[in-house]
């Protein structure tokens, strides 16, 4: 029932952002042009919808559903619920990657690769700096964060040297949707539905991991390999998120926790939920930043910010509340 809810919402924002924005399109026509039906849409109200705003609401969907899937991981396997997907310096090497590509003048198309490695490269690095990871999953969470602080070190490094390429890595650190074309969803989709189909696979087993290892040995699951496996799968998605939209925070900490407390369950087997709401608030986020300022646009990781904040205060309260 909470799946098929789930679902619903999702459709109803992608009517919404399909419909509304700075060119309002009658989504009647809009059915007809998807289904090359009489009535179609023409000129540049079929380029708005073909070329820029169907592109930019899928990926909305996949960037999303990948942060909000992987932060429901992250909270699991380090026992913190106020974990986030960008821990492990995924978030901060991608900057780097990014600036990388930014200040040598590369191709459009060649920055989410760069900020791909980057991603990449801090996790990988994190892991290999925490060397007690199968013992102390804690160990991995203070590599992630020092790791982190160091890319983040290394990038305001080159913007300062650099300082006449400010204003685009400003604006990819705060998060776009805008530059969403076909190529990117396609590479996109492949990355985080293939992260998406193992964290889903091995969700049921994902609970066991909020027990000691001596319990988890005793209901058949080896807690070190399946750690393994959920953080690959969830750092995966997290580097593709990033590399295709930029830096989107709060949304991997707030949709686990809002549908957690919507359906009064805490089982990952609720995951799929998870994913698909979170698509949902990003496809809402992005429809409010394109039309908030119209025709302007605001950084939607300023509309995320501006959302998730108030709500990540309200879970530090509730957990200090429960402590007592």
């Amino acid at each position: 029932r909470n799946l098929g809810f789930a679902f619903l919402t999702l459709l109803l924002t992608v009517v919404l952002a399909i419909s509304f924005g700075p060119i309002q399109l009658d989504f009647s026509s809009v059915i007809k042009t998807l289904l090359n039906l009489p009535g179609h849409l023409t000129g540049n109200e079929r380029t708005v919808l073909l070329d820029i705003r169907a592109p930019r609401i899928l990926l909305a969907i996949l960037v999303g559903s990948a942060l909000a899937a992987s932060g429901a991981v992250y909270q699991t396997v380090f026992r913190n619920p106020l974990a986030d997907p960008y821990l492990l310096g995924a978030a901060a090497g991608a900057g780097l990657g990014a600036t990388i590509a930014i200040i040598n003048e590369s191709s459009a198309g060649t920055l989410p690769i760069f900020a791909f490695a980057g991603a990449v490269a801090a996790v990988i690095l994190s892991f290999f700096v925490s060397g007690k990871f199968f013992s102390d999953p804690n160990t991995l969470l203070l590599s992630g964060i020092a790791v982190g602080s160091f890319a983040t070190a290394i990038q305001t490094y080159f913007q300062q040297r650099h300082s006449t390429s400010l204003r685009p890595v400003y604006s990819w650190i705060l998060g776009e949707l805008g530059s969403a074309d076909w190529s990117t969803v396609r590479w996109a989709s492949l990355y985080i539905s293939l992260s998406l189909i193992i964290i889903f696979t091995i969700r049921k087993r994902l609970d066991v991991l909020l027990l000691s290892d001596e319990e988890a040995f005793s209901l058949g699951v080896k807690p070190n390999q399946l750690r393994l496996v959920a953080l690959g799968a969830a750092t995966f998605a997290t580097a593709t998120a990033v590399s295709a939209s930029g830096l989107i925070g709060f949304v991997g900490i707030v949709i686990p926790h809002l549908v957690r407390g919507l359906t009064h369950r805490v089982s990952n087997e609720n995951i799929p939920v998870i994913a698909l709401v979170g698509g949902s608030f990003l496809v809402l986020a992005d429809l409010g930043a394109r039309i908030i300022l119209s025709p302007a646009e605001l950084p939607i990781g300023v509309l995320t910010a501006f959302i998730g904040a108030p709500f990540f205060l309200l879970i530090l309260r509730q957990r200090r509340i429960n402590s007592k």
